[in-house]
């Protein structure tokens, strides 16, 4: 009975600090909205590591420098902004990152790194001089939307080659795989067992269809058993300021282009995700001028951006999955302190890297990816001069295998067909820039290869 006054002294200080009366919340519902959503997008701590690893950097750094971007991003939404809004490394950007700049365009991942650096550097300039809405508003929303779906198809494409469902085929290019290898199998299970988590609203679904994939690879002999479960840190040693000393190597034309890809996909999805959860949470109704903390989320967002950039990852980006916390009652920074506590604690868990192997988390890639993909429904297909640009961004980024590509030629046919139908006034000098840009980078690859 004592300890009850001190008790209510800390709720009064949080619910003073975090305005919980004023959101009509308490502090056990934010923690419980926090716990939600971390178990919701906990999968990017195992997601985060197979992708980047693709490129040769060392997974146990980039399970910490994945668990520390997400600290950051989660401080500064809880005590900056006070939204209930989590940032954490971005699947979409993870994937450009790895396929498209390391993989596909042969830039050593110090390099990339430090391309994310100066990207969040541009983004934070944007979101403090209040340019953001210049950009938002003079980019056609159709383009905006099929950007998010090609990167959707993008990392779809990417999980069903993880996870061995499709194959080369000299006569067609690409085929559906044979099944004769048994790791397909295990990811056929595990898409089949997250696709029934999702379908019955299961709370952690991903999170649960990754453990029983990993069980069921364990029992079959096919995923070796960890030594341990919980283990020291790993060393940050081989990523962290990789960014910093290779800043001499992005002033390349293609290397210019990757930082503009970097930082308009992070822009794009943290503000399409922060305005769609600030409509779901009730602080702004839809049409309304965004309010000036949302402001504050993208800020949250650029300096966890370079944060990531320094430690050792690609970009971040504020959470769909926040909607999670928001339904189970969230509504102020106390749920994204809960959900930076959690990433806190589970720095401690990096043995389990070892269990979640491609197979694992290639169902997770193709569900997100799906997710991604509803931004089709925005687009007006009945126009030709939108229809088409959308529809080369969308089927550029998977068939190319390369994000910049479908961008490049979304935007490039966009100001084409505009400049033919007569209608280069109401093309803004921003698509006119982003025209040019991408023309060289084509120039530039095209003498690289």
């Amino acid at each position: 009975m004592g300890n009850h006054p001190t008790a209510a002294k800390k709720e009064s200080k949080l619910d003073h600090f975090f305005e919980l009366t004023q959101n009509k919340t308490n502090v056990r519902r934010e923690v419980m909205a926090g716990l939600t959503t971390f178990i919701a997008m906990s999968y990017i701590l195992f997601v985060n590591p197979n992708t980047l690893g693709a490129t040769g950097m060392p997974k146990g750094a980039i399970f910490v420098a994945t668990a520390l971007s997400a600290i950051i991003g989660c401080l500064m939404t809880a005590f900056f902004a006070n939204y209930p809004i989590a940032i954490a490394p971005s699947l979409g950007s993870n994937a450009f990152f790895a396929y498209t700049v390391v993989l596909g365009m042969k830039v050593s991942w110090p390099t990339a790194l430090a391309g994310v650096f100066v990207a969040s550097l541009i983004f934070l300039v944007v979101t403090l001089f209040k340019v953001r809405e210049k950009i938002i508003n003079n980019i056609p929303s159709d383009l905006k939307s099929a950007i998010a779906a090609g990167i959707g198809l993008f990392v779809a494409f990417v999980g069903l080659q993880n996870g061995g469902l499709v194959q080369t085929n000299k006569s067609t290019l690409l085929t559906i795989t044979n099944f004769q290898d048994p790791t397909v199998w295990l990811t056929v299970f595990g898409l089949v067992l997250t696709l029934i988590l999702l379908a019955m609203k299961v709370p952690g679904n991903m999170l649960l269809g990754m453990a029983g994939t990993s069980i069921l690879g364990i029992m079959t002999g096919l995923i070796k058993l960890p030594t341990a479960i919980v283990a020291p840190i790993p060393s940050l040693e081989p990523t962290f300021g990789q960014a910093l000393t290779h800043l001499d190597a992005v002033f390349t034309p293609q290397m210019l282009t990757v930082i503009l890809i970097f930082f308009l996909v992070a822009f794009f999805d943290t503000t399409g995700t922060v305005v769609g959860l600030a409509e779901q949470a009730g602080f702004i109704k839809r049409g309304e001028n965004v309010p000036p903390r949302v402001g504050k989320v993208l800020l949250s967002d650029a300096t966890a951006m370079i944060g990531s950039s320094v430690l050792g990852s690609s970009p971040t980006a504020a959470y769909v999955e926040s909607s999670t916390g928001i339904a189970a009652g969230g509504r102020t920074g106390l749920t994204s302190l809960t959900v930076g506590v959690f990433f806190t604690i589970s720095l401690f868990f990096s043995p389990l890297l070892a269990v979640v192997t491609s197979q694992v988390t290639a169902p997770i890639m193709i569900i997100v990816g799906s997710f991604m993909v509803k931004s089709l429904g925005n687009i007006d297909w009945s126009k030709f001069e939108s229809a088409f640009p959308a529809f080369v961004t969308i089927v550029g980024m998977p068939l190319f295998y390369d994000i910049s590509y479908g961008f490049a030629f979304g935007v490039m046919s966009y100001v084409i067909i505009q400049v033919a139908q007569g209608q280069a006034k109401k093309v803004h000098p921003v698509m006119y820039i982003a025209f040019l840009v991408f023309l060289v980078m084509l120039v530039a690859l095209n003498q690289a290869h």
